[in-house]
């Protein structure tokens, strides 16, 4: 895509962004336009301003999901293919904070919550959720919503919990997608990423042309040192180990729906939807 078409693509979102000139500001950059282009207005998401104006459910009634699952198990692609399946809008914390670095003047929050990032630190359960709570009118979106990146811990899920019955609302289910240790390993390892220009390639899944060399720029493709097997183990037990009260927190609440997250993206999103439709008929 030329640097044109990207800016018009900015422009027309009615942002109002500045470029901060950092090695990896294109890739942000990109990112931000592409999520915004293909997952409809989430402006409001983005700003904490009034809200969006989406149409209502493709399937009447809208659905309102929480999306979880560890690194490596396809849970960005299949947030999209749900989202665009169901009529949902995609709300991720992931997608807020990286817009947050292009904002001009973002929330005190905001600011706030980067702030912190940029020490190295964790943001808070307390900033995490005024965040949300700055976004209230998105989760009464017409076309529902899927939260991805929040909650992360049962306080953020409580907090959540209090937001939405106040608005009336109830979450119909936590979509939890699973995979083998050993099957993550394979996949996060197998990850290749360019010295030069940080394009990511995958051995298997997305090999490059020439063993070990970018296709875009010819430089030399290095694995990670967090892709070595050996610290992918150790990021998954450190993920179990703090996701657990969360999963437990919904089990206990009957909304967990556990999802196998092996196969292709087709197959896992239509296992989803049909554990979806099965949960929500017998209800």
């Amino acid at each position: 895509m030329k640097f044109h078409s990207i800016w018009h693509c900015i422009c027309s979102t009615h942002i109002e962004l500045k470029l901060v000139w950092k090695e990896d500001w294109f890739e942000q950059l990109f990112s931000l336009v592409t999520t915004m282009n293909t997952q409809g207005d989430r402006k409001a998401w983005f700003l904490g301003s009034s809200g969006c104006d989406p149409p209502r459910s493709i399937h009447g009634n809208p659905y309102r999901l929480v999306l979880l699952g560890p690194p490596g198990a396809g849970k960005g692609t299949q947030a999209d293919l749900l989202c665009h399946t169901l009529g949902t809008c995609h709300l991720s914390t992931g997608d807020l904070f990286r817009a947050a670095q292009c904002q001009v003047e973002p929330s005190p929050t905001l600011k706030d919550a980067l702030a912190a990032m940029r020490r190295g630190e964790l943001v808070s359960d307390d900033m995490v959720v005024a965040l949300v709570r700055e976004r209230t009118r998105c989760l009464r979106c017409q076309g529902g919503f899927l939260l991805d990146g929040f909650p992360r811990t049962s306080a953020q899920a409580k907090a959540l919990d209090d937001i939405l019955t106040k608005e009336s609302l109830a979450l119909d289910a936590v979509l939890s997608y699973e995979l083998p240790l050993e099957e993550v390993v394979a996949r996060l390892s197998g990850r290749r990423t360019c010295s030069n220009c940080k394009a990511v390639y995958h051995v298997v899944a997305r090999p490059p042309r020439t063993p070990e060399t970018c296709d875009q720029c010819g430089g030399r493709l290095m694995q990670r040192e967090d892709d070595q097997p050996d610290s992918i183990r150790v990021r998954m037990h450190a993920y179990e180990a703090s996701t657990r009260p969360l999963t437990e927190y919904y089990a206990r609440a009957k909304k967990l729906m556990p999802i196998l997250a092996s196969g292709t993206p087709e197959e896992i999103l239509e296992s989803s939807i049909r554990a979806l439709k099965d949960r929500l008929q017998r209800r």
